[in-house]
């Protein structure tokens, strides 16, 4: 099956966010190292667990370039945790817009790009046959 531009950009953009996430992961290890965390085994914990999760977004990303089924469906899953955390952002006791905006509108950009890259694999899947 050929690659489509479609799920090459909805993929590439789905690593974006991983490397995103590793981001994430080396801030919190400088936080570490700085001292400024009450309690050191849970920052290494959350360390630990945020490099899981960015390199499982990662793997989703490459599956969801190469056109695999597991890459978007994780992909969307992905973003769709992401939207929850944007809203909660927006109305939590320390609610910010902009910071929900942040969050959410990369998030939903990438919802439609793997629901329409799913919706063309699907309509493929069905001209083979």
């Amino acid at each position: 099956m050929r690659n489509d531009l479609l799920s090459l950009v909805a993929g590439g953009l789905v690593v974006l966010e991983g490397a995103c996430l590793a981001g994430l992961a080396v801030w919190q290890l400088i936080a570490l190292a700085q001292g400024d965390t009450a309690s050191m085994s849970m920052a290494i914990a959350l360390i630990v667990l945020t490099l899981l999760g960015a390199a499982l977004v990662v793997v989703f990303g490459v599956a969801a370039a190469r056109g695999r089924s597991i890459g978007r469906s994780g992909g969307i899953v992905v973003q769709l945790l992401v939207l929850a955390v944007a809203i909660g952002a927006v109305t939590g006791t320390y609610g910010h817009p902009l910071n929900g905006l942040q969050l959410g509108v990369p998030a939903l950009i990438v919802l439609v790009l793997l629901i329409s890259a799913a919706r063309r694999a699907a309509q493929n899947a069905r001209r083979e046959d």
